[in-house]
């Protein structure tokens, strides 16, 4: 039986509210949602083809199936992975059988959780070259972070037929990934797009950034690669990116809810704008 928890409904009344421009504290605060949505399990549930759901209310986490094995993309903080391996289970999986795991960016709500998965798993880990310094700072219980291959811009990741490309959009992080892939399901193939973060969060400095002198230039790369690519169905690393409490009741009532191309080009705006108001305020601070 389908259920969506009266927080996570309170969350989304509040993500739909018509704004112009959102405050970057609006912004994070729908994205993370509640400290209980942080760890609450989220039904696990096929998105389309062979894409499924295993992430809490607030923190994204897909699971790929091929022949060959699994694909994790995010473990999340370390407590989730539990969580994610029961959603795992639930859904007829072997959490073992995780082969490779993959993720969003380097913050600990996405990524935290790696060594605990290698270790459960024996998972390749790779992550972005531009992402591994903070990541290597990332060491639950002092764990070393594991990273078996480092990745770049374009490169492929591919099991049991199924490829996934990493696409760096800097900004929210140096290695932001944003993962696409083709998915079939009945005779149509659609194109996924799992966004890393374009979110700028509370306290970001977009102007005189000593540590990142071109991170406002790097945001707007991210925002015309992120344009650029063909998306039928938006995903992202905060299941609010992509209205998720909304879609899930429809998930069999019809056509699938996932396929959502206006959506993503809805999320790509109302994110932009608020990077480019945050710019802008900052830039007048001057």
């Amino acid at each position: 039986m389908k259920y969506v928890c009266l927080p996570l409904l309170a969350t989304l009344a509040f993500a739909q509210q018509p704004k112009k421009v959102w405050t970057s504290e609006e912004m994070f605060r729908r994205n993370i949602g509640t400290p209980e949505q942080l760890n609450a399990q989220f039904p696990p549930h096929k998105i389309i083809g062979n894409l499924y759901y295993v992430g809490t209310e607030s923190l994204g986490s897909f699971l790929v199936s091929t022949p060959a094995g699994l694909i994790l993309i995010n473990s999340d903080y370390e407590r989730n992975v539990a969580t994610i391996r029961d959603s795992v289970e639930k859904l007829g999986f072997k959490f073992g059988d995780i082969k490779i795991l993959l993720g969003s960016h380097a913050h600990a709500d996405h990524m935290e959780g790696d060594a605990l998965v290698k270790e459960l798993t024996g998972a390749t880990v790779m992550a972005m070259a531009e992402d591994v310094p903070a990541l290597q700072k990332i060491m639950p219980g002092n764990k070393p972070h594991p990273i078996d291959r480092v990745l770049h811009d374009g490169d492929e990741v591919t099991l049991g037929g199924t490829t996934l490309v990493a696409h760096l959009t800097p900004g929210h992080t140096r290695g932001c990934t944003t993962w696409t892939m083709k998915v079939k399901e009945g005779s149509g193939t659609y194109n996924v797009v799992i966004i890393g973060s374009v979110g700028v969060n509370p306290g970001f400095k977009l102007v005189n950034n000593l540590q990142t002198p071109h991170i406002a230039e790097e945001y707007m790369q991210s925002y015309k690669i992120l344009r650029s690519l063909p998306c039928d169905v938006p995903l992202g690393s905060h299941p609010a990116m992509y209205n998720l409490a909304a879609k899930y009741p429809k998930i069999g009532n019809g056509s699938n809810p996932f396929i959502d191309p206006d959506g993503y080009k809805e999320e790509l705006d109302v994110q932009e704008a608020l990077f480019r108001s945050i710019l802008e305020q900052q830039q007048k601070a001057q």
